[in-house]
């Protein structure tokens, strides 16, 4: 258990079996009465964001959470997609939904982290960069020389990054996972 002295931003916690972080605390020590800590919570699982205000000395619950490595398997097509633990072989399914844009960058055997609350998955943290081959691509054009000129390429994983006019189908690219740019040539 946690107490309100030890309230700060990215702490987890647990409320009515919910985990969240904490995005915002304030200690508040009015003239008159008692102190208390008025924070931001901000829900792991929907994402929906919380004022909650707790008086000095109450307990606050500890989320159970638990950083797993896992490798991407595969998806069966639909909105599952298959992971498995890296030490004990076990095999978890994450709904697209719950993957959110991650999905855009996944590929067979990418290395993850899987973030668990009471053994159930709830965020997956990608590399921060992954290799990833050009689908489709159209050639520069001959004279298309303007300084910073991008072109849109379809990679593997169907996501859409825009890159410089000198790359072309066929490549392996490295992208930022974060942000979805172009980062360089992937090294052979």
């Amino acid at each position: 258990m946690f107490q309100t002295s030890d309230l700060r931003r990215g702490l987890k916690i647990e409320i009515d079996g919910e985990p969240f972080i904490v995005t915002e605390a304030q200690f508040v020590k009015p003239g008159k009465g008692n102190a208390f800590t008025r924070c931001k919570i901000k829900s792991m699982t929907s994402g929906r964001v919380l004022e909650k205000t707790w008086k000095s000395g109450e307990s606050i619950g500890r989320a159970d959470l638990e950083d797993r490595d896992m490798q991407y398997l595969y998806s069966d097509g639909g909105s599952n997609y298959t992971f498995m633990d890296m030490e004990s072989y076990d095999q978890i399914e994450i709904t697209r939904e719950q993957l959110g844009d991650a999905v855009k960058w996944l590929t067979e055997n990418l290395d993850v982290k899987v973030l668990l609350h009471n053994e159930k998955p709830i965020n997956v943290e990608l590399p921060n960069f992954v290799e990833l081959l050009i689908t489709h691509c159209e050639p520069g054009v001959k004279g298309d020389t303007a300084q910073g000129a991008t072109k849109p390429a379809t990679m593997e994983t169907g996501a859409i990054v825009y890159v410089p006019l000198f790359i072309n189908e066929g490549e392996r690219l490295r992208i930022d996972t974060r942000t979805g740019d172009y980062s360089g040539r992937a090294k052979s």
